[in-house]
């Protein structure tokens, strides 16, 4: 793909500009961090799980994005039927498999929605990543056991099976699509400190697919924004609970300067 600042500001300012409603069926943990996170990148968040209701939601949203961080069996009936609902109004889909080789009741609720629908993006950690394609993947509760260049063939391999964009984040992010693989070393190591970052990346991620057609791109600029953002908080942070802080203000003031000035990212061979 052709890589470049303005291509990801533009991104960025599209969400501004359009402020497109991102229906997310996620964990009691990161409800709140997340929705703020897409109002301060200028998104509008919704969080509606009830079965009874989720269908009527998504027909509302331009994005959708499941969760499965704190499961039980009528979060995943109201995942199934979103995710179908989404499909048949061809609006993207993103999925978090949080945990995933963790439990076995994990591993297959993501291969059951896999199944069930096309799935736009997969975004996880490595750990997460190699779970859905490795029967032997572990992972520590949600936390990676591995570091994100480790799946890069387990992405691969799923991206070709499921025709989805796939990204693993870590130190250095991934995102692979039909075309190739990019990987964005932004971030800083306080990111890890504060519960639901990752989280927060996936819900980014609907935020930008649900106005940049090009998914890949999307993909791209949703972490890349992500780890500038997570690098300006950073120069003003004292410890995780100011890090949390100066995150939502850095996603709120990021320019197209910051992007320029920051940026460091490059298409793989």
């Amino acid at each position: 793909m052709d890589l470049n600042t303005e291509r990801i500001a533009a991104a960025l300012a599209e969400v501004r500009r359009r402020s497109p409603v991102v229906h997310n069926i996620t964990n009691f943990v990161v409800m709140n961090s997340t929705a703020n996170a897409l109002l301060a990148v200028g998104a509008s968040p919704v969080m509606a799980h009830a079965p009874e209701e989720v269908e009527e939601m998504v027909a509302l949203a331009q994005a959708l994005v499941i969760n499965i961080g704190t499961l039980s069996g009528h979060w995943v009936h109201a995942m199934l039927l979103a995710a179908r609902e989404a499909q048949r109004r061809g609006i993207p889909v993103v999925m978090d498999p949080v945990g995933a080789g963790a439990t076995y009741y994990r591993t297959q609720t993501v291969r059951q929605l896999l199944e069930a629908v096309p799935i736009t993006v997969i975004r996880g950690n490595a750990s997460e990543i190699r779970a859905i394609t490795e029967s032997d993947a572990k992972t520590k509760g949600v936390d990676s056991l591995d570091a994100s260049d480790r799946a890069v063939h387990a992405a691969r391999q799923l991206q070709r099976t499921r025709e989805s964009v796939v990204c693993v984040s870590g130190e250095t992010d991934y995102v692979i699509g039909p075309e190739g693989t990019v990987c964005i070393r932004n971030g800083h190591p306080l990111m890890p400190r504060v519960t639901g970052l990752g989280c927060t990346a996936s819900a980014l991620c609907g935020a930008f697919a649900a106005v940049v057609e090009d998914r890949v791109l999307a993909v791209v600029s949703a972490m890349a924004v992500m780890g500038i953002a997570g690098e300006m908080a950073a120069e003003k942070a004292q410890g995780p609970g100011t890090m949390q802080l100066y995150f939502l203000d850095a996603l709120w003031l990021m320019t197209e300067k910051d992007i320029r000035k920051r940026l460091d990212a490059e298409v793989l061979p």
